[in-house]
């Protein structure tokens, strides 16, 4: 599985982005995808994630309300629409795809893809 993330950018504080992840190779229906993201100096942390079938989502509390994951499957690509958008936003996203929810949440046994830099300014 090989995933290409972009949309990435610089936008202001209370702006909004979307951010893009096409996926390609063998997908299976049990999959699901999702994003993460790694701040300067901190650790990696999950932000939201989507069930390859069924649409069935989650959210991390500090972005719940202001940020939206979907998938359109016949284009192999999940979307990260991400409003009111804040300075502890900026990090660089990364899209990842999992065998199950259990995986993705662990951020263990993933497919990665590259990242794609967001940055709020002030």
């Amino acid at each position: 599985v090989q995933l290409q993330a972009s949309g990435g950018g610089l936008v202001q504080a209370g702006g909004s982005l979307r951010l893009s992840c096409t996926v390609s190779g063998r997908i299976f229906s049990s999959y699901v995808m999702g994003w993460f993201r790694q701040a300067p100096g901190k650790e990696r942390e999950f932000v939201t994630g989507i069930s390859w079938s069924g649409g069935r989502t989650t959210y991390s509390d500090s972005v719940k309300g202001r940020f939206t994951i979907s998938s359109d499957n016949a284009k192999n690509t999940v979307y990260l629409q991400m409003n009111t958008l804040k300075p502890e936003d900026t990090a660089v996203y990364y899209c990842a795809a999992a065998g199950d929810l259990n995986r993705l949440l662990a951020g263990t046994r993933l497919y990665w893809g590259q990242g794609t830099q967001v940055t709020v300014s002030s």
